[in-house]
């Protein structure tokens, strides 16, 4: 099983990119962890962001591979414990298909996008910054990963 990380933003600073490859080379090739920038919508003065936020989402959707399971990240989504996100990865490996996690830009995801979602999930009720959200994604998921296997990293 592969686990799509489908992220708007690309360029992200130094800090960003070893964070979240130093988790994700850690996961192992039955639950690989894979990255997908989409390049950010302009911003500038006078855009239009619903535009913008429309477009972002539907170059997200193409980038869907088939057969994904699909699971946006959103405030208004279900928060989970991580010894809840290691039963839903136990389910997933169980079953199969890939998932694709979608991470809006700054202004969140397309209509689009959260009606593809099969479930809807939230780090924190708080508002995350974007590039954060990728290190602690990959860092949970290879923690949720650690409880289902009974590796040390999770008692540490």
């Amino acid at each position: 099983m592969n686990i799509y990380l489908i992220a708007v933003g690309n360029r992200m600073p130094r800090w960003v990119e070893e964070g979240y490859q130093e988790y994700a080379k850690r996961m192992p090739s039955e639950c690989a962890l894979k990255l997908v920038e989409i390049a950010p919508g302009r911003r500038g003065k006078g855009a239009d962001i619903a535009r913008v936020v429309r477009d972002e989402g539907e170059r997200m959707l193409k980038a869907i591979p088939r057969s994904c399971r699909v699971v946006t990240l959103e405030v208004e989504g279900r928060a989970w414990s991580t010894s809840q996100l290691a039963k839903k990865l136990g389910g997933w490996l169980a079953d199969g298909p890939d998932i694709a996690l979608l991470v809006g830009g700054p202004e969140g995801l397309a209509e689009s996008c959260q009606q593809r979602a099969d479930l809807r999930w939230s780090l924190s009720p708080l508002t995350l910054p974007h590039p954060l959200v990728r290190v602690l994604l990959s860092e949970q998921l290879y923690r949720a990963w650690s409880l289902l296997n009974n590796h040390p990293y999770h008692r540490a």
